[in-house]
């Protein structure tokens, strides 16, 4: 429950979108799902996902945070590949995309919503 997930959660949930937070059953546990649409979303932190843009690295125990945000990044691929290869919707968005474009983001997600109940 981030500020940035909260946020999103809430103008879905105001335009009338229903879904799952936290999904557990699902891998990953995505921060947003349609699971009988087969869609899920992330929304990557741009320091714990290692954003190319907005990662700083930190001064201090630089090896351990290193090996961690490279597993985080591996571990985002491997989720990644699980659902495509299985023909889900993934939708993934870095923290900046929310925070500098949120309306795109939410238009994004509510049109591939609506696109998979169209069928």
């Amino acid at each position: 429950d981030t500020k940035l997930e909260l946020t999103v959660r809430k103008a879905l949930w105001k335009d009338g979108y229903h879904y799952r937070k936290n999904n557990r059953s699902l891998l990953g546990t995505p921060d947003i799902s349609f699971p009988s649409l087969k869609i899920v979303i992330f929304l990557d932190s741009c320091y714990w996902h290692g954003c190319p843009i907005h990662f700083k690295m930190p001064k201090t125990n630089t090896a351990f945070w290193s090996q961690k945000i490279k597993r985080n990044i591996e571990r985002d691929n491997e989720i990644s590949n699980h659902y495509l290869e299985e023909k889900w919707i993934l939708l993934r968005f870095w923290e900046h995309e929310v925070n500098d474009e949120f309306s795109r983001v939410i238009k994004t997600i509510e049109y591939f919503v609506d696109e998979a109940k169209r069928g």
